[in-house]
C-alpha cells in the first residue's frame, strides 16, 4: 500500500486477463455495510466501449471547469490517461451505504492493482455520466438493471513512466486519544 501512486500515462497494452480478474476479485472482497454488497463492477476492456466512456467523461470535466470559469482540457484530452482498461463501479442506490461501499471497493481494487504490478488511477465523474440519457443507455445495452449510481473508475494499465515517488505523511495524519 505504501509503494501505491496514482498513473497518469500509460501504455496502451492490455494486461494479462488473469491480472484484471485478480483486482477485480479483490474488489468483491472490500467491506461494505451489513455486507450488502451493493456495488458492482464493469470491468471495460472493449476500447470502443472505453472510449465512449472516456469522452463522456471528459465533457463532464469540462462542463465543470467551464462552470468554475477555468480553462478548459483540449478535446483530444482523455481523463483515462491512456489506460486501455477501465473498472467503473457503480452501486445500488436503495442501500444506504452505497456511496461508501463503493469507495471501499475503489480502494480494494487500487491497492490489488499495485499488489499484481498493474499502475492505476482513481477517476471521478462516474455519477455525471452513468446519471446521464447516454450512461442509462449504456447500462441498458449491457443489459444490466437496476438504479445504480455511478461511484467512480479505476483506469489500469502498464506504466508508461516511473511512478511518482510517495509524499511523506502529514505530521498531524494520526491523533491518539488514549
Amino acid at each position: 500500500m505504501k509503494a501505491r501512486r496514482s498513473c497518469r500515462a500509460f501504455l496502451s497494452e492490455i494486461p494479462e486477463h488473469r491480472l484484471i480478474a485478480a483486482v477485480c476479485e479483490a474488489g468483491t472482497w472490500a467491506p461494505t455495510g451489513h455486507g450488502k454488497q451493493s456495488p458492482i463492477i464493469l470491468a471495460v476492456t472493449n476500447r470502443a466501449l472505453r472510449d465512449r466512456l472516456s469522452k463522456m467523461n471528459a465533457r463532464i470535466w469540462n462542463n465543470l471547469k467551464q462552470a468554475r470559469g477555468e480553462k478548459l482540457a483540449p478535446e483530444t484530452f482523455d481523463p483515462f490517461y491512456g489506460a486501455p482498461v477501465v473498472l467503473v463501479v457503480l452501486a445500488d442506490r436503495k442501500v444506504p451505504t452505497y456511496l461508501y461501499d463503493g469507495c471501499s471497493v475503489i480502494t480494494n481494487l487500487a491497492n490489488a492493482a499495485a499488489a499484481v504490478g498493474l499502475a492505476s488511477c482513481w477517476i471521478h465523474r462516474a455519477k455525471e455520466e452513468f446519471d446521464s440519457p447516454e450512461g442509462k443507455q449504456i447500462l441498458k445495452e449491457l443489459g444490466i438493471e437496476g438504479d445504480y449510481e455511478g461511484i467512480d473508475h479505476l483506469v489500469l494499465g502498464y506504466p508508461a513512466k516511473d511512478i511518482p515517488t510517495p509524499l511523506p505523511r502529514k505530521a498531524d495524519y494520526i491523533h491518539w486519544i488514549e
